[in-house]
This record gives C-alpha cells, structure tokens and sequence, in this order.
C-alpha cells in the first residue's frame, strides 16, 4: 500500500481487505485530529459577537442582514437543482404583481424569487418582461 496525502492507493493486488480497512481507518483518523473544530466557521459567529459602538445607520444595516433568510423548503421540489423552484417563484411574484397590482405587498414574494435565483437570471427575465418577450406570466397585457 501507497500512501499519498489525500488517499490510499493499491499497489499489490494481493493485499488483504483487512489492511486496507486499517490503513484507511487510521487515515481518517489522523486527518480528523489535525482538522480545526467546525465551529470556528459558523456564520452565526458574526452575530454573537461583541460589536462596538454603532451609528442609527450601522444598526438598520445590521439589523437588515440579521434578518435575511433564504426561501423555505418547498416540497414540490424534492430534489438538489432548484431551478425549478426558482422560476415558479419568480412567476408566482408575477402573478401576485398581477393580481394585487402593488409592488408594495408582492415585496416578500419578490425577495424569496430573488434567494433562490441567480441574480444573472433575475436580470435577464426582468429585462425580458420589459422587452415584452419573457415566456412566463404577463403582468401588462
């Protein structure tokens, strides 16, 4: 057995499954025990930590990024490419811009299209609507 920093190779084909599992074991082993607590990386950190004196400005800033959330689970769409739950969220947007007519009280539904989608993809369909080729709801007829 060949050892290299990032695996166990095979370089006799007779080598028993024992060994193998040993060898593995103990690698495992060795590379947990040199790996840093997962807890020094926690975004939440930002938060609890003590911050100094802060503008009326500074505090509505933070305040503001404590606040942002992703857009929930949605059970519809069980899998890990969340493509379509994007674009059903940016239509479900639509519709309610449509069918209240205010921005003011789609605001929410705009923000959760907006976590889940690529920005680059937001941009290109807002562009689209306002070219009037955009192939989701219409929201002007």
């Amino acid at each position: 057995i060949a050892r290299t920093p990032s695996a166990v190779v095979l370089t006799n084909k007779k080598v028993s499954k024992d060994i193998i599992t040993h060898s593995i074991r103990t690698f495992c082993l060795r590379k947990r025990e040199t790996m840093p607590d997962i807890t020094d990386y926690k975004l939440n950190k930002i938060f609890t930590a003590p911050v100094g004196e802060l503008t009326a400005e500074q505090e509505e800033l933070l305040s503001e990024v404590k606040a942002v959330r992703t857009t929930p689970r949605d059970s519809r769409f069980p899998s890990q490419n969340q493509a379509n739950h994007c674009w059903n969220r940016y239509n479900e947007w639509l519709l309610c811009m449509k069918t209240t007519n205010s921005e003011e009280g789609c605001k929410t539904m705009r923000h959760l299209a907006a976590k889940i989608c690529p920005t680059i993809w937001t941009d290109k369909w807002d562009e689209e609507r306002g070219e009037g080729t955009f192939a989701g709801i219409k929201t002007e007829e």
